[in-house]
């Protein structure tokens, strides 16, 4: 029913999501699976993620990934995705960072995929950034930069493109060595890898330290100034007037 949108609607007037909850500790692992099935497919469309996030779902789907099979830890994380993108308070009150810290090094990669792509979307946010910093999560994004998987590092690439805005961020992401990996990553054959990237290396450039280290390496982005990609190129040229602005 909550592949349609008739049946979408029925789910969300009836009330149906509250009677859903109850499921989530069945003995039962089909029962649970197609139950965190119902609430990825909801959380797809504005109306159904908003009705989740009215029943406070998100607090136990984040408190579940530490429990739940595989299978369903990934369920959980789509169904997170959407979620977060309406509203990231929720899943930071529930301490999901601390969570996902653990599952950037889960054996799975659809796994740290969306978990990267997680604290991604948490790190949007002010109050995101500076919970990503102060659970020392950024070390971890950097380490993360050289994972196997190309949407990892995109993911990964992102979080400290938005956490480095700040100047803890910044900080952070300075101490922890991001540049030198960043850098490795601006002729990485993924296009939105490298796009990140430059943008995580513009946000670092504007502090003086990130912007020193930067300035003998230039060249490794002007070289993306030929990228296929226009957004990759439109980066570059930004990237390289951020690190050789002078005061």
């Amino acid at each position: 029913m909550a592949d349609h949108n008739v049946g979408r609607q029925g789910i969300i007037k009836s009330k149906v999501i509250p009677t859903l909850l109850n499921l989530m500790d069945d003995p039962i692992d089909i029962c649970r699976s197609n139950t965190y099935k119902t609430f990825k497919i909801l959380s797809e469309q504005p109306a159904g993620s908003a009705a989740l996030l009215d029943t406070d779902l998100v607090s136990q789907l984040v408190h579940k990934l530490d429990t739940e099979l595989e299978g369903i830890q990934e369920l959980i994380l789509e169904t997170l995705h959407f979620c977060l993108q309406a509203d990231s308070l929720q899943a930071l009150n529930a301490g999901a960072v601390g969570i996902l810290k653990k599952k950037l090094k889960h054996p799975s990669e659809e796994i740290r995929r969306m978990a990267a792509g997680a604290i991604m979307e948490i790190c949007v946010p002010l109050a995101g950034k500076e919970t990503v910093c102060n659970e020392e999560v950024v070390p971890i994004l950097v380490q993360v930069l050289e994972d196997s998987n190309m949407e990892v590092r995109a993911n990964a690439a992102g979080a400290l493109m938005y956490v480095s805005v700040t100047t803890q961020g910044k900080c952070a992401s300075l101490k922890s060595g991001a540049v030198p990996k960043l850098l490795a990553l601006v002729s990485d054959e993924y296009s939105l890898v490298r796009l990140n990237c430059l943008k995580a290396l513009t946000t670092l450039a504007e502090a003086p330290e990130g912007r020193k280290l930067l300035l003998d390496d230039v060249t490794l982005i002007q070289d993306c100034l030929n990228d296929q990609s226009e957004a990759v190129r439109r980066a570059a040229t930004i990237a390289i007037k951020v690190i050789q602005w002078k005061p």
